[in-house]
């Protein structure tokens, strides 16, 4: 069987089984409900609940790329993430110089829901699925009211586009980022995220 094959096929089996133990003896679920669906944004770091087991080399491929490793994490599907309070942003995009309808759960909520309990001090390192990383402060991703949109002017995005998670906020209402040239504002706002990483 072919390396891809195998990971599809682990992937498929994965989703039909009940969910793993997070650690020696504690069911996934204690922490919270399992996945209906594949998992869209994986959530690691400082006082996290996990929902999921540890960092797996053999399925979970793309972080092994990019280096990444866990003891605990926290996972969303897509119907967990449009369970969370979401709020609308009409920021004008660097891509066409236009304003835009962006939709989703702020990105402090999801933060929140995966269990983390941070100060402003702490760190949000937010990594795309083409490796890009941001990092900001929890303090910055409060003012600005960063959102993980799942929603471009009212229909979901798409992987391989700029979904289907975006973490970004509305430049125009932040004076000093608003004064900057459009392709200087979005810097820490990863199209195709997909892990965020909690620092203390």
């Amino acid at each position: 069987m072919q390396k891809r094959q195998f990971l599809t096929a682990a992937g498929a089996a994965a989703l039909t089984l009940p969910a793993a133990s997070t650690r020696a003896g504690t069911p996934a679920s204690a922490a919270s409900p399992a996945l209906r669906g594949p998992a869209l944004l994986t959530v690691t770091g400082a006082m996290v609940q996990p929902n999921r087991g540890p960092f797996d080399p053999v399925t979970d491929q793309m972080m092994h790329k990019q280096k990444l490793s866990f003891d605990k994490a926290h996972a969303f599907d897509y119907n967990a993430l449009l369970a969370l309070p979401a709020f609308t942003i009409r920021p004008t995009l660097e891509y066409d110089g236009k304003p835009h309808l962006l939709h989703g759960p702020a990105l402090v909520d999801v933060v929140k829901a995966a269990g983390a309990r941070l100060a402003d001090s702490g760190k949000l390192v937010l990594r795309a699925v083409d490796g890009y990383a941001a990092v900001l402060s929890l303090a910055q991703a409060r003012a600005q009211r960063y959102i993980v949109a799942t929603h471009l002017d009212g229909a979901p995005m798409a992987l391989g586009g700029l979904g289907p998670l975006w973490a970004i906020y509305d430049a125009d209402q932040v004076p000093e980022m608003a004064a900057k040239p459009l392709p200087e504002r979005f810097g820490a706002c990863p199209w195709a995220l997909y892990h965020v990483e909690v620092q203390a």
